[in-house]
């Protein structure tokens, strides 16, 4: 392979990870507060709607290139919205977790294709945008030979993901807010008798949650599709499912495990280019990330240790 390529595969992976740590990391920000999610799907598809459609109203407007930084907070206040639905049903009615979030990925794809139709004159999809993002080459970083186009040649999303890490690693580990959030997902009845409010930490969880993923969302819709459509996420969200939990509900391990299945789907693409794949069926290129998945979760499933209180719903009855 040569370093033109490794670096265009390098950057394609980085590409293809950025939608899956937004996500991963709203799924630990909820689970890590005891509250399973697995709707991220469908919180990602609400992102991508609010992004696209917001967008292309404020391209429209005549607001240029502000137009995806609009489309970007939007998607960041329908996730947090849409994720509202999780958090009453699990939090205030104690709903089943994980039926709720299948709920919010049925009701994310059937209410969002319905409003496309609405907005667009009957029409699958939204329009193509104009205004979308583009990459940024950080000056000095952008000229170091196969990195510099791999790494520091990359959208604006992708910088702001692999900040958000950081920050997300100093918030759950090194702040009291980070503490009293895994103490809601570790032991809720302890935590509430030194004084946490049980309900408003896992609220706030399932609603960073939202946040984030919605954002992972977007990031698809304003850099790889220029739309909108009923497959722009196309599964996208129960990788990032599988990328948090290979990923033991630590940022840092979700990062490595979105890389790594960023890297499965960038090698699809680029696998392509060799005249002995020629003989594959496509549909099998195609398939591999999702096998992937699949067969890092059979492995890691059992060494992973979630949250001890994951998918319990808090009664403070039964203290």
């Amino acid at each position: 392979m040569s370093l033109d390529i490794l670096g265009q595969l390098i950057n394609t992976t980085l590409v293809f990870s950025t939608a899956l740590i937004f996500a991963a990391l709203g799924g630990i920000f909820s689970e890590r507060s005891g509250v399973t999610n697995i709707g991220l799907e469908g919180l990602m598809i609400s992102g991508a709607f609010a992004a696209a459609v917001s967008t292309f109203y404020a391209q429209e407007a005549g607001m240029g290139s502000m137009s995806p930084w609009i489309g970007l907070l939007a998607a960041l206040v329908f996730g947090v919205l849409f994720s509202l639905i999780h958090a009453v049903a699990t939090i205030t009615f104690k709903s089943d977790q994980v039926i709720s979030g299948v709920v919010i990925n049925f009701l994310a794809a059937g209410v969002t294709v319905y409003l496309v139709k609405l907005l667009f004159e009957g029409a699958g999809q939204t329009e193509t945008l104009t205004e979308v993002f583009s990459k940024w080459a950080i000056p000095g970083l952008s000229q170091i030979p196969v990195l510099g186009y791999g790494i520091f040649t990359a959208y604006p999303t992708t910088y702001i993901a692999l900040i958000l890490v950081a920050v997300s690693y100093y918030v759950l580990f090194k702040t009291p807010f980070g503490l009293r959030l895994r103490s809601v997902g570790e032991h809720p009845s302890a935590a509430d008798t030194v004084g946490v409010n049980v309900r408003r930490m896992r609220y706030i969880g399932v609603m960073l949650s939202g946040a984030f993923a919605g954002l992972g969302g977007a990031t698809i819709a304003l850099t790889t599709t220029s739309n909108f459509s009923h497959n722009t996420i196309s599964g996208q969200g129960y990788i990032a499912l599988a990328a948090m939990i290979f990923g033991k509900w630590h940022p840092v391990g979700a990062l490595g495990a979105a890389v790594f299945f960023g890297l499965s789907q960038a090698i699809r693409n680029y696998v392509q280019l060799f005249e002995w794949s020629q003989s594959i069926p496509q549909e099998f290129i195609f398939m591999l990330p999702y096998v992937l998945t699949i067969l890092v979760l059979a492995g890691a499933v059992g060494r992973a240790y979630p949250p001890a209180a994951l998918g319990e719903p808090y009664d403070p009855g039964k203290r």
